[in-house]
């Protein structure tokens, strides 16, 4: 009888691109565990220890370091060594205190960028979906796997539901309660996640609806009046007058 399921080793060969690592030194890779965010937008605890924060040499010593407990993702101890940390999570060294957000930069795709230690207790997260559950409240399904329920107190008239998709959350983290809102529509800052753009940053200026999400073009404008245009599905509000989140310096400053 045959293996059932995907395999569970992963060739350096083959790894996603974003991942830094020597592809012809080692055969193998670590396969990052089911979890919030798909192998392709996602980096191992393993390999933001070893390769990205450097805080270890070899994998052996970034796995004991790991099941000691010494990392945080998104205000949880995690210490399996193939969690999945992908865009927006925050990852906080416990005995230095030191802070960092994973966000999209040119080239790269994604990168660990240190923050200010207050920026640890919250994370942004955009709406992919919304699906009305029992009892007509309505439940947001959100990029890193998580769901936000949003109450209604009339299902005929959810006067609560003023949240759209592909719009974005600011929610504490690890208890997850809702802090801000920041709606997907022109004169919103933004940060492109994903393409040609990926990493840059700049105000919406238009949005031009197409057939379905890949076919929406958006043209945003970054701080120096250059505009540049991208897929709507790869587009991440960010904030209404500022950003909210410590960008990557040049980014927006």
């Amino acid at each position: 009888m045959g293996s059932m399921g995907g395999s569970k080793h992963l060739k350096a060969l083959a790894a996603p691109a974003l991942w830094p690592i020597l592809r012809k030194e080692y055969k193998w890779a670590v396969k990052p565990s089911p979890g919030p965010h798909p192998i392709d937008r996602c980096i191992p605890l393993l390999i933001v220890v070893r390769n990205m924060l450097n805080y270890a040499k070899t994998s052996r010593e970034a796995r004991k370091l790991i099941a000691e407990g010494h990392f945080k993702v998104d205000g949880v101890v995690r210490r399996s060594y193939k969690y999945p940390v992908g865009l927006m999570d925050v990852v906080e060294v416990t005995t230095t205190g030191e802070v960092f957000r994973v966000l999209p930069v040119p080239i790269r795709h994604m990168d660990l960028i240190r923050v200010p230690k207050e920026e640890s207790s919250f994370k942004l997260c955009r709406i992919e979906n919304k699906t009305v559950v029992k009892g007509g409240h309505i439940q947001l399904n959100l990029h890193d796997g998580r769901n936000h329920l949003i109450r209604v107190s009339d299902s005929r008239n959810p006067v609560e539901d003023i949240y759209d998709t592909l719009s974005t959350l600011k929610i504490s983290i690890p208890k997850q309660q809702l802090l801000d809102y920041v709606p997907l529509k022109e004169g919103v800052i933004a940060i492109v996640t994903w393409g040609r753009n990926v990493g840059r940053v700049g105000r919406i200026v238009s949005i031009q609806s197409g057939f379905k999400k890949v076919k929406s073009i958006v043209t945003l404008e970054d701080r120096n009046g250059v505009k540049f245009q991208t897929s709507l599905n790869y587009v991440f509000p960010i904030g209404i007058e500022n950003p909210l989140i410590h960008l990557p310096s040049g980014a927006w400053q």
